[in-house]
C-alpha cells in the first residue's frame, strides 16, 4: 500500500537524521483548519482526510491522535496504512506529547517541520518534552525530499470586496488594529492567520476549499502596511485600491525573510496562529508580545451594513433549503437517492442564486447510524443508498457574497421510532433554551453551553462536541474568538457577533440528531443589576415537527417552535412557486 511505503520511506529518512520521533500536525503555515493541497500532509502520509488530527511516527509505531468526531473515519482510512488510531481524551490536546515522552528515551530527538505547527503547539510539546531530556528539533522536513508530486501553492485569482458589503474600508481598519497594537504597546504586529488578513485588507479568494481566503501575511506597523501575496492574483485596478488604502505589496515568500530582518523594538504575533518557524525566526532583540490578533475580536463583531446582508443570505438560503427538502422528500421514494447525491443536488439549489460562491465546509449528510457521526462525510466506500425509513441528519452551509451560512436539520423519511422522536424533541429543547437565552453582558461560552445542555442533561443524555462557534462573514464558517463550550471561561459574547446553536444527541450504531441555528448576540434591557442581552435567530428554515414528541415540550418551547416555523413561512414563501408555498406552509403548520 503506498501510505505503507510512505511510511517507511520517512522512518529511512528518521534514522539518517537522527530523529526518534516526528510530529505532523494537521496546518500550514497560517495555521489554518482547511489546507491548501499542498499541506494535506497527514492525507498524504497516513490516508486520513480528517481535518484535526496529529501524526506521531517513531521506528516501531506510527499513530494518529484525533478525537472522537472522526474515530470511525480513521479506523476505515488508516486500515493497511501502518498507522494506527489513538483516541484523544481531550479534543485538541497535546496527548501525543505525553505519549512520546513516556516512550522515548533520555537523549532522544524530536522533530517536527515549524511551517506546520503553530508556536503555541511547539511550546506545549518543548514543556512536555525537554526537561525529560528529549531535544525538540522545530526545523526538521521529512516530507518534502520524498513526496515528488507534491502540489504548488495555489494562484487562483483574488478580489477585494466592496465597503458597500463590508460596511468598512482597508484604510480604517487597519487605523482599529494599529489603535489596538498601541494599547498593547506593539510597535507592529504580523498576521499569519488568513481570515484575519481577508477581513483587515477586505480581501477574498479562493486557495483553500470552502473557504474565501488566499495565502499570506500582512504586517502592521505605525507607518507601514505590508501584504505579502503572489503579486498575480490581483488585476491592477485591486493592486491601486490597496495601495491608495496604504497598503504595499511584496511577493509571499518574502515574508520568511522579512521577520528575520526585523528592527523594531516590539512586535505583537498569536501564537496560535502563527506558526513556530516565523517565532523562530524573529530576531532576539525584538521582544514578541503574544496575545491574540486584534482583528479576530474586531470581526467577530460585526456591523449593521454586514447584518443586513446577513439577514438577506439567511431568506436566499433558507429558499434553497425549501426547495432540497422538498425535493428530497418527492423523490426518496425512488430509492436511487444516496448520501453523496443528496449533498450534490443541495449544493445545486444553493448555486442558483447570484451570490452563491461555494458551500461553507463539506456537507455533512448522514442517514441512519451515519447521523451518529458529527463530522461524518460521506466516501465511496461508506455512501449509504437512502430508502422511505429513518432519520437523516443534514449539516451543511454556504459561502455567498453577502454571507455564510451554516445549518444542521434532521428530518424523517419515515418509519420513525419512539426513541428517534423522543430523543429529536430533547435535542429540540435544548435548542430552544440557548435561542432563548437571557444573560447578563460579559456572559462567557461556557454559559450559553451549559443553559442550552440542561434539558438534555435533565434526561440523563449528553453530547461530545461544543454548543456553538463563531460564524464569519463571507469567511470562514468557524470563527474566534467566541466558542460555546464548556472551556470556554475567557471570551466574552459581545453584542453583533454570530454564533451557532447546534445542540445533539448521538447514538453509535443507530442514529444521531443535532439541530443547529446562527443567532445574533444582542442588547436586550437594563436594570438595577446590570445590562442584559439575548440572542435574534437568523437561520430561516423549517424546524420538522413531524418528529416531535409534544408531550415532552413545555408551552414555552411549544410557543417558539409555532412562533419560529410561522416567520420561516412569513419570510420565504413570497419567492416560492405555489407548490412549494403549499409545501411549506404544511411542514410549517402550528403543533
Amino acid at each position: 500500500m503506498i501510505h505503507l511505503q510512505r511510511l517507511t520511506q520517512i522512518r529511512q529518512l528518521m534514522e539518517k537524521e537522527g530523529v526518534a520521533a516526528y510530529i505532523i500536525p494537521s496546518s500550514d503555515p497560517h495555521i489554518s483548519e482547511y489546507l491548501p493541497e499542498r499541506y494535506k500532509c497527514i492525507a498524504w502520509a497516513s490516508g486520513f482526510t480528517g481535518s484535526a488530527g496529529t501524526l506521531v511516527i517513531t521506528a516501531d509505531f506510527a499513530g494518529l491522535w484525533t478525537d472522537a468526531r472522526y474515530f470511525v473515519q480513521a479506523n476505515e482510512q488508516l486500515a493497511g496504512s501502518g498507522f494506527e488510531l489513538v483516541k484523544l481524551k481531550v479534543q485538541a490536546a497535546a496527548e501525543y506529547a505525553e505519549w512520546v515522552g513516556e516512550h522515548l528515551v533520555k537523549g532522544g530527538k524530536v522533530a517536527f517541520d515549524g511551517n506546520l505547527a503553530s508556536l503555541a503547539v511547539a511550546q506545549t510539546v518543548k514543556a512536555i518534552l525537554e526537561p525529560l531530556g528529549i531535544t525538540v528539533d522545530g526545523h526538521v522536513d521529512l516530507l518534502s525530499p520524498i513526496w515528488k508530486d507534491r502540489p504548488e501553492l495555489p494562484r487562483a485569482k483574488a478580489f477585494l470586496l466592496g465597503e458597500e458589503k463590508t460596511g468598512q474600508s482597508t484604510a480604517s481598519k487597519i487605523e482599529d488594529v494599529r489603535n489596538a497594537l498601541v494599547k498593547s504597546r506593539a510597535e507592529a504586529h504580523l498576521i499569519s492567520s488568513l481570515d484575519d488578513l481577508a477581513w483587515v485588507l477586505n480581501i477574498r479568494g479562493q486557495d483553500v476549499p470552502c473557504n474565501p481566503v488566499v495565502l499570506g501575511f500582512v504586517y502592521i506597523s505605525a507607518t507601514e502596511a505590508i501584504l505579502f501575496i503572489e503579486p498575480s492574483k490581483f488585476e491592477r485596478d485591486a493592486i491601486d485600491e490597496l495601495n491608495a488604502a496604504g497598503v504595499t505589496i511584496n511577493p509571499y515568500e518574502e515574508a520568511f525573510d522579512f521577520v528575520k530582518k526585523l528592527t523594531v523594538k516590539s512586535i505583537l504575533i498569536d501564537p496560535k496562529r502563527t506558526c513556530f518557524s516565523i517565532y523562530d525566526d524573529i530576531p532576539a532583540a525584538v521582544r514578541i508580545i503574544e496575545r491574540i490578533n486584534p482583528s479576530t475580536g474586531l470581526k467577530a463583531v460585526k456591523n449593521d451594513v454586514e447584518l443586513n446582508h446577513i439577514r438577506e443570505t439567511m431568506i436566499k438560503d433558507g429558499v434553497a433549503l425549501t426547495k432540497f427538502f422538498k425535493w428530497l422528500e418527492e423523490h426518496v421514494d425512488t430509492r436511487a437517492l444516496s448520501e453523496i447525491s443528496i449533498a450534490e443536488k443541495l449544493r445545486e439549489f444553493r448555486a442558483a442564486d447570484v451570490d452563491f460562491v461555494d458551500i461553507s465546509f463539506d456537507t455533512i449528510a448522514g442517514y441512519l447510524d451515519h447521523g451518529a457521526l458529527p463530522h461524518y462525510h460521506a466516501t465511496d466506500f461508506s455512501n449509504y443508498q437512502l430508502k422511505p425509513q429513518g432519520l437523516l441528519l443534514v449539516d451543511s452551509g454556504g459561502q455567498y457574497l453577502t454571507g455564510t451560512t451554516d445549518i444542521t436539520r434532521i428530518v424523517s423519511l419515515g418509519e420513525i421510532t419512539q426513541e428517534e422522536k423522543d430523543d429529536y424533541t430533547i435535542v429540540l429543547k435544548g435548542t430552544i433554551e440557548g435561542s432563548n437565552a437571557i444573560y447578563p453582558k460579559g456572559s462567557k461560552g461556557y454559559q450559553i453551553d451549559a443553559i442550552t445542555r440542561r434539558p438534555i442533561w435533565a434526561t440523563l443524555r449528553n453530547y461530545g462536541h461544543g454548543t456553538g462557534h463563531g460564524v464569519g462573514f463571507f469567511l470562514n464558517v468557524h470563527e474566534g474568538p467566541q466558542v460555546l463550550n464548556p472551556t470556554n471561561v475567557d471570551v466574552a459574547i459581545e453584542e453583533g457577533m454570530i454564533t451557532s446553536i447546534e445542540p445533539g444527541l448521538y447514538r453509535e450504531g443507530k442514529h444521531g440528531i443535532r439541530i443547529e441555528n446562527l443567532v445574533r448576540s444582542k442588547k436586550l434591557e437594563s436594570s438595577v443589576f446590570g445590562d442584559f442581552m439575548d440572542f435574534e435567530t437568523l437561520t430561516i428554515c423549517y424546524i420538522a415537527t413531524d418528529l416531535v414528541e409534544k408531550s415532552l415540550l413545555d408551552p414555552v418551547h411549544i410557543d417558539w417552535l409555532n412562533s419560529y416555523n410561522q416567520w420561516v413561512f412569513d419570510k420565504l414563501s413570497p419567492r416560492l412557486s405555489e407548490s412549494e408555498k403549499a409545501w411549506l406552509k404544511d411542514k410549517t403548520g402550528a403543533i
